[in-house]
Formats: C-alpha cells, structure tokens, sequence
C-alpha cells in the first residue's frame, strides 16, 4: 500500500495507533538512506517515534518490558522539552534569550542546561577549540540557520570569528549564571543537543522503571543503547553507512550502555565558487573541515559522542588519535578516500577496536 493510501486520520494519530505505523515507514527510510541504521536484533521490541530537532527520534524498548509505550512516549514528551529549551530556531526559547541579552547582563539558566554548558566547555578545551558551542555566529554567517545558504566573504567571516569562541563564554556555575565577554557571541547546540537529548531520555527510562536493555536514536547520526537484547551477548547492532555510497554498510559496531555519533557532509551543504561546502565548520578558521570524509565517534554519553564526532570531522586523523590516546574511553571510526575514491576506515582507539563485529 503507498504511503497516501496509510494516511492516519486525526483521530488513530491522537490515540497513538498512527504514530507506530508512520514510525515503522520512517525508520524504515532511515536505515535505507541513513549514515546509521539501528539493526533491531530477533528480539520483539515496542517502537515509538516523534519527529524533533528536526529529525525523526526513535525509542525501542524490548516488549516485555512493563508499560514499555508510557515509557518511550514519556521519553520523547522529554526530548520535546530539551528541543524547546535548546532550539535557535524560533526566538521564544531559552536559549534565544540567552543569546540576545549575555552580552549585557547575567542570565539566569536552570541547573541541566548550566551543566551542559560547563560539559561543552570542558569540551572544548579538550579538543582545543575543534568543538564550540559558542560559534552560533559562524554558523550564522553561512546561513545554516536561517538561510539563505551562502559562502560568506571574508569580511563577513572575519566578523563572525570575533563574534565566536567560548573563551567569550562565562559560566557562573554557583549562581548559574551565564554571561558572554563579546557582543555578538551566539550558542549553537547543533553539534550536542540531539546527543544530550538521548541521554536525558535514556536517563528518564532508566529511572522510572527497572528497564534492562533500549535503543534511542536521533535520527540518521546519533543513538544511545544500554544493556543488551535477550540471547545478543554483545548489546545492540548499529551499522554505520559509507560516505561515498559504494556500499549501504560501511561497519557494524554493538554498543551497550554506549552512545556513538557521526559526522559527515553528505546531507547538509552549500554550494558556491563553483564547489561544495560541508556544513561542518572548523570554529578555528571559520571554513568547512575538509580532512576527513566522516568521522564517528563511540562514548559513554551520546552527548560527548555527538560533540566529539564533530571535533574528529574537524581534528582529523592525527588529532582524533592524540585525543584518543589521552581519553581511553573514546573511540572513533574516520573515513578517507583511497585511491580509487572509495572508503578507507581507520579504527582508534580501544572502544571503537572492541565494539567491531
């Protein structure tokens, strides 16, 4: 049957009846045309889904679980909640307000978005600079928010770069106050807030209710799963694409109580001077990161993976293994084009070595 002659009324989608089918034929387009793909084992699992962050979320939690659907829709209710909060898409959010008053006074921010601005931070001094969610500006300036998209001249770019940095970041954690030390600055979750969300939901979950194994993902580049399917040993099968399309899988990596992300430019970019741009910026110099073709990255948190996938995109090769070799906790799987412009892997890092099929 097509997809017009499914058309849930009103009514089945208010009841929750039609959100299992249309998530049953968007998850099913997002393994075909995803960089990720959650491999469902044999093993009967309730799905709910809902569209957010401007993708498609999906919870997937073994059937026998007790209440498993409150559960999953609770779980969503709440990435709601965090895109609302996190969102710099319309002006009505915490963040717009953050951004528009920080330059001239303290805002008062609650105490989960405090600790995720002290976590990005830490972040990015860790990967020394390659991560920032104080370069709104920049994305600003090649119009990835609010469009149009365009390759900005230098002497927008040039203003931009002074306007970014979360060296301009000021935390109060005590009072949680945030205040920013440049006119202009803007913070921009594009590169954590899908991570940070699955964690917060995984969290809700896990809390609520004794739930052994699940899966969220936000839509085709970030997934958080914990414990494993009955009769899986290993946790839960993820395949992760190839960039150049040579061939649907690249890899599959089993995760447990792991959350792993990727970057690439093979969905968002923007084309002038007669190329393409990667919508992947280096917050350094203002350009599309161009060292890699994309980058995944495997950690304890689907926030630290979804920031730190960016940052290899950004860091490359040599600077994803220095940071890898200082975090032991961290892996990552970089793809470059071999000679024939097919997918090279490079595995670093021991997390990324033991979660291989």
């Amino acid at each position: 049957m097509s997809d017009e002659g499914r058309r849930p009324s009103r009514r089945s989608f208010l009841t929750g009846r039609a959100l299992i089918d249309v998530v049953r034929t968007a998850a099913a387009r997002a393994l075909e045309d995803g960089i990720l793909g959650h491999l469902v084992p044999e093993v009967s699992c309730v799905h709910a889904a809902r569209y957010a962050m401007g993708t498609v979320f999906t919870v997937s939690l073994p059937a026998g679980v007790s209440d498993a659907g409150r559960l999953a829709m609770a779980a969503l209710d709440l990435v709601q909640e965090i895109e609302d909060k996190l969102t710099v898409y319309h002006d009505r959010s915490l963040i717009a307000r953050v951004n528009r008053a920080a330059a001239e006074q303290p805002v008062p921010v609650d105490e989960e978005l405090m600790e995720l601005l002290v976590r990005c931070k830490e972040l990015w001094e860790e990967t020394a600079g390659a991560f920032d969610v104080a370069a709104g500006a920049l994305v600003d300036a090649w119009g990835f928010v609010h469009g149009p998209r365009r390759v900005p001249n230098q002497e927008e770019l040039e203003a931009a770069l002074r306007a970014s940095g979360s060296r301009y970041l000021e935390l109060d954690q005590e009072r949680r106050m945030v205040r920013f030390a440049r006119n202009g600055l803007k913070l921009n979750f594009g590169s954590i807030g899908k991570g940070y969300a699955l964690d917060r939901a995984a969290a809700l979950i896990r809390a609520e209710a004794d739930v052994p194994a699940g899966v969220i993902q936000g839509g085709k580049s970030s997934i958080y799963a914990w414990g494993r399917p009955h009769r899986n040993a290993r946790g839960w099968p993820v395949a992760v694409g190839d960039p150049t399309g040579r061939q649907n899988r690249l890899v599959t990596v089993w995760l447990q109580n792991e959350g792993l992300a990727t970057a690439s430019n093979v969905i968002q970019f923007v084309d002038g001077d007669g190329r393409r741009y990667g919508h992947v910026l280096d917050p350094r110099t203002g350009w599309p990161a161009e060292s890699v073709l994309q980058a995944t990255a495997i950690c304890p948190s689907a926030a630290d993976a979804d920031a730190l996938a960016t940052a290899f995109f950004v860091l490359g090769l040599e600077g994803t293994q220095s940071y890898c070799q200082r975090h032991p906790d961290v892996g990552a799987f970089l793809v470059t084009a071999d000679d024939s412009g097919g997918a090279r892997l490079h595995v670093v890092g021991e997390p990324a070595r033991e979660s291989l099929d």
